[in-house]
């Protein structure tokens, strides 16, 4: 068990050692659009498509996006000094809905740092984070700053939509087409409130 956590450590140090800031990526992003190109192994169509809808998806959220008064309250109040490591790349769907509101949420509190990297970069440190045994992304990695502890992960979706996908598996095997452009409107409609929900309930359960 030490040793595993020991290696987890190592990845997360190898990981923080060329990681970005949230600006950064948005940089990234947009050079990537310029060029005609994605992040990641895959350099597919769709994928250099879906890279271009993120930075227009990206680029709303960052203005529309508002927390309310009593989560901002619980997030200035939050105390322990962290870092949120996000895996994620420019072509994911989920990660332009959930990556602005992370950053909403650690602009209000300066004890936590915010900082990003590619999955496909960083395959073992994504191995130790599956979800349902899948390196499902955005996935963020908390982690506190004294003891380098493993504090909670998140991802790569929000509860609610979480809830959806899961429901809508089990029902039809698999994700279509329909639904995923379903799943969008959700992301719209909701303005990112699940998401800010879920990050003030881990932040109450690490401090």
């Amino acid at each position: 068990m030490k040793n595993q956590v020991k290696e987890v450590n190592s990845f997360i140090t190898d990981a923080l050692r060329n990681s970005m800031s949230y600006n950064e990526f948005i940089e990234l992003v947009k050079g990537l659009v310029a060029k005609n190109s994605t992040t990641g192994v895959e350099k597919t169509e769709s994928l250099i498509n879906y890279t271009k809808l993120n930075e227009r998806r990206i680029k709303r959220w960052n203005k529309t996006l508002k927390i309310s008064d009593e989560s901002k309250k619980v997030i200035e109040n939050y105390s322990k000094e962290t870092t949120w490591l996000v895996l994620t790349e420019s072509w994911c769907g989920d990660a332009a809905h959930l990556l602005p509101v992370m950053n909403k949420v650690v602009e209000i509190n300066e004890s936590i740092d915010f900082r990003i990297v590619m999955r496909d970069q960083n395959d073992e440190l994504m191995n130790q984070f599956l979800t349902n045994g899948n390196k499902s992304i955005p996935k963020l990695i908390m982690i506190d700053n004294q003891s380098g502890e493993v504090l909670n992960s998140y991802g790569p979706r929000p509860t609610e939509a979480t809830k959806l996908v899961n429901e809508y598996k089990s029902k039809h095997g698999k994700l279509t087409p329909e639904f995923k452009e379903d799943l969008q409107k959700w992301y719209n409609k909701d303005k990112g409130q699940n998401t800010i929900n879920d990050l003030v309930d881990l932040l109450n359960s690490t401090n």
